[in-house]
Parts: structure tokens; sequence; C-alpha cells
């Protein structure tokens, strides 16, 4: 009788665990899933339509080199000198940096480069405070777009 409780009690347990692999594994890939639907903050940086739509009064503008000066003194050290996402503290940063040159950041209206620029995010740091004139704020802008050619 003792070797028959015995072999129930391995048949019940391995018969427990049959049972719970598949639901452990359906688990693991609900949890997948779900994560792969996750957007993770580099993934996509979403703009408010007001920023979005945002006009460049002084689109083209910057004679005084202003936006250069800007840059140099706030950005250069992550963005880098040619703005590649190559600066010296840009491996110190968790999020990757995009290339300003490159079409997906050109391409993207002003009022977008201004929100993430001025108002950032994350990593990337709010210059409100350190940038107060607006048209300073555009002429930062402009550079960037400067930088693509």
């Amino acid at each position: 009788m003792l070797q028959h409780l015995q072999l129930y009690h391995q048949t019940n347990t391995t018969m427990k665990i049959k049972t719970l692999t598949p639901l452990a594994t359906m688990a693991i890939l609900m949890a997948g899933a779900l994560l792969s639907g996750f957007n993770f903050p580099q993934d996509k940086w979403v703009v408010p339509d007001e920023y979005k739509n945002m006009e460049n009064e002084y689109a083209g503008e910057d004679e005084d080199g202003i936006g250069e000066e800007l840059y140099e003194q706030h950005c250069k050290s992550c963005h880098g000198e040619e703005g590649h996402g190559d600066g010296t503290k840009a491996k110190e940063l968790e999020t990757p940096l995009r290339d300003l040159t490159s079409e997906e950041v050109q391409s993207q209206t002003d009022g977008e480069l201004y929100y993430k620029a001025i108002i950032g995010r994350d990593e990337m740091p709010n210059f409100e405070k350190k940038i107060r004139d607006e048209e300073d704020r555009w002429m930062l802008i402009n550079y960037l777009r400067a930088l693509a050619k």
C-alpha cells in the first residue's frame, strides 16, 4: 500500500507539473505580447498638436549666430559637434541619441523640434528656464536645421 501511495504521489505531482507548464508558457507569451506593444520612451515621442503646428516666425534667420552659440552651450556635449549624437556625454545616457542631421529628425516640423529641444523629456532636459527668450529658442531650431546642410 505504501508503494501505491508513493506512486500515486509521484503521478499526481507529475500531473501538476504537466498542467502548470502550459499555463506558465501561456503566461510568459502573454506577458511578452503585452510588453512588445508597450511604447518605451524612445519608441514614440508624441508631440502635442499645439506644438506640432507652431509657426516659426524666424525661419531661416540666425545672422548673429545665436542658435549656434546656444547649441554649443547646451546641446553639443550630448549631441556632438555636428549633431550626430556622438558628444562626450552621449555614452553616459541610457537613451540612444538621434542623429540631428538625419531625414528622420529633419522631416519633423519646426514645432516638433521646438517641443523636443526646449520642453524635453526623460534624459532630454527642459530648457525653458535656461533659454528664456522665444526668439533665441527659434534661433536654436534654425541652427538644428542648418546642421543638415
